[in-house]
């Protein structure tokens, strides 16, 4: 497996770790933007980090059936994980705001799901996902992403296995630091658009 130095050392070569004035998807503003996709585009560093995170996964989920990302950005890396495993993998797209299983994609009753994301940070995206697999009378095996910055704040009240956890600071608009509400923020999230 791949150490936490290791794994930040690709995230900055591939651009996907920024710094500046961010908008996350969740609304809170950051100081910092792990942008998974342009780690996503570079296949060779990119499973490195999948396969790290997928020597964690199984330690920790010993079986299960399926992979449900959400989309967009957990799609590329519900597939990867799902391929290192050898897992059927499907994803979510948000139908009038709200995530819907499409594509005809099914979730069996008693099916045991992993969600993947890519990152979590106040962990809505999983829910939503966490939401589809109770409907379909499914069991959720637990929560896997390869960054969580939710800095134990998530909702998710489940353990989340991730390749790297970075304690990343949040505000909320009205609770900015000086040093960020100077610079320009940018809406960079796929729920942002």
């Amino acid at each position: 497996m791949l150490s936490l130095e290791e794994s930040l050392k690709i995230l900055r070569e591939t651009n996907a770790l920024l710094d500046g004035h961010f908008i996350l998807s969740s609304g809170l503003h950051s100081p910092k933007y792990v942008q998974c996709a342009q780690l996503m585009s570079k296949p060779k560093e990119a499973n490195k980090i999948c396969f790290s995170l997928s020597e964690k996964i199984k330690e920790e989920f010993k079986e299960f059936d399926l992979i449900l990302s959400p989309a967009m950005g957990g799609i590329i890396v519900g597939y990867e994980i799902g391929r290192i495993l050898d897992k059927e993998t499907i994803f979510s797209e948000r139908v009038n705001g709200e995530f819907k299983l499409r594509r005809d994609f099914v979730i069996n009753k008693d099916q045991r799901v992993l969600i993947v994301e890519d990152v979590i940070t106040t962990g809505k995206s999983s829910l939503e996902c966490s939401k589809i697999v109770k409907d379909n009378n499914a069991i959720i095996v637990g929560y896997a992403c390869l960054i969580d910055r939710s800095n134990d704040k998530s909702e998710i009240k489940e353990k989340i296995v991730s390749q790297i956890k970075l304690n990343i600071p949040t505000y909320t608009e009205k609770d900015l630091p000086k040093n960020l509400s100077i610079l320009k923020a940018i809406k960079p999230g796929s729920r942002n658009l």
